[in-house]
């Protein structure tokens, strides 16, 4: 892995605290799923910048002037995410500067993705780039001018044209993984920073304040909580995941790798972000005895629901095996909502706390070993 690769990633950590206050500042359901729906925005293209980078140096020719556009590109994105919906009076049309910035990223990327592409496969990929970007883009650019309500459902017909497209014309196509280390390095070190923005995200939640003992204290709540996601996915999980992408035939590893780390790890990223909301709601709250609420909560547990989730289907890709325990706990984080939301933050942060404690003594014992799945 590169620098240039370090450095493009620092736009998609700024972007991702942006979207933690533009959940902040909606504080309803539908600010959480404006962000989401931007996230997954973001993702797309950081994705796509993924799989260029496993193909050709990062950091030389075409590919590293390609790296700075798109770093540039996604760094304007991020500054506008505020204003991505709901535009300021004065100065430009943010909601078209975001779409501009983010159209801009993924054309660079698409006219050397498809240039550095193996000559067999450069007519695949060029109508997989094309009918990804074109359609969407001229969804997002329509939201854009029409505006709410629009707008919105534009964006979700744009995120999910990505996916759909990409699945259907991959049938049958044996995407190449130049380097498992490097692709799977690349997810990790996207999960790593996401993990460092909820981090950023409780130390803002809690500056606003004098030190004190109960700040204190939910400060390392909090950390534990940052903690034990990390664990979650870095203690065996991601070399496991690895040693079984690698482990599959040639033929079947891009496939297995669009599914576990394309797609897959974007509920890991959706999950840490959701928990990082609502680790900064509590933190700002944190020496109150009043409930923590219903959208604190339902941010914080649902957040982590979703990332233990994810990590779960993302073992069951990869290592044929699903994590009952990790669902089970899943499950309880969403039953338990909205008792999490009648308590007091810092007993909030403490429940959340003992319930991934609980996993964690339930999966102490090492899994019975079970072969990778295997791709044709």
């Amino acid at each position: 892995m590169t620098t240039l690769e370090l450095f493009f990633d620092l736009a998609f950590v700024f972007a991702f605290t942006q979207l933690s206050r533009l959940m902040a500042q909606q504080h309803d359901a539908l600010g959480i799923v404006q962000a989401l729906v931007i996230l997954a925005l973001l993702w797309w293209a950081w994705t796509s910048y993924g799989w260029l980078t496993n193909i050709a140096h990062a950091d030389q020719g075409v590919v590293g002037v390609a790296m700075i556009i798109g770093m540039t590109a996604m760094f304007v994105a991020g500054l506008v995410v505020l204003e991505a919906y709901d535009d300021l009076p004065g100065g430009l049309f943010a909601p078209m500067v975001f779409v501009g910035a983010y159209l801009v990223a993924r054309v660079t990327h698409a006219i050397v993705f498809v240039w550095l592409t193996e000559r067999e496969l450069r007519r695949r990929t060029l109508v997989t780039v094309g009918l990804s970007i074109i359609p969407s883009g001229a969804l997002l650019v329509s939201g854009a001018v029409l505006g709410a309500p629009w707008q919105i459902w534009c964006t979700i017909a744009a995120v999910a044209i990505e996916p759909i497209v990409s699945y259907r014309t991959s049938v049958g196509i044996a995407w190449p993984v130049r380097s498992t280390a490097h692709f799977t390095e690349r997810h990790g070190l996207i999960v790593i920073l996401a993990l460092g923005e909820s981090i950023l995200a409780i130390g803002a939640g809690a500056a606003a304040e004098p030190i004190s003992l109960g700040i204190l204290l939910g400060v390392v709540l909090s950390m534990l909580i940052c903690i034990g996601l990390w664990w979650g996915y870095f203690s065996r999980l991601a070399g496991d995941a690895e040693r079984a992408l690698k482990a599959i035939p040639a033929g079947g590893r891009g496939r297995a790798a669009t599914g576990a780390y394309t797609y897959l790890h974007l509920a890991l990223v959706s999950g840490i972000v959701l928990a990082a909301l609502g680790l900064e709601v509590a933190m700002a709250h944190v020496e109150s005895t009043d409930a923590l609420g219903l959208f604190g909560a339902a941010a914080l547990s649902g957040g982590v629901a979703c990332y233990l989730a994810g990590t779960a289907a993302f073992a069951r890709r990869l290592l044929g095996r699903w994590s009952v325990v990790r669902l089970a706990i899943a499950t309880i984080f969403v039953v338990l909502t909205p008792g999490i939301g009648m308590l007091s933050p810092l007993a909030a942060l403490a429940s959340v706390v003992g319930i991934l404690t609980a996993l964690f003594i339930a999966e102490r014992k090492p899994p019975t070993s079970v072969a990778p799945i295997r791709e044709d």
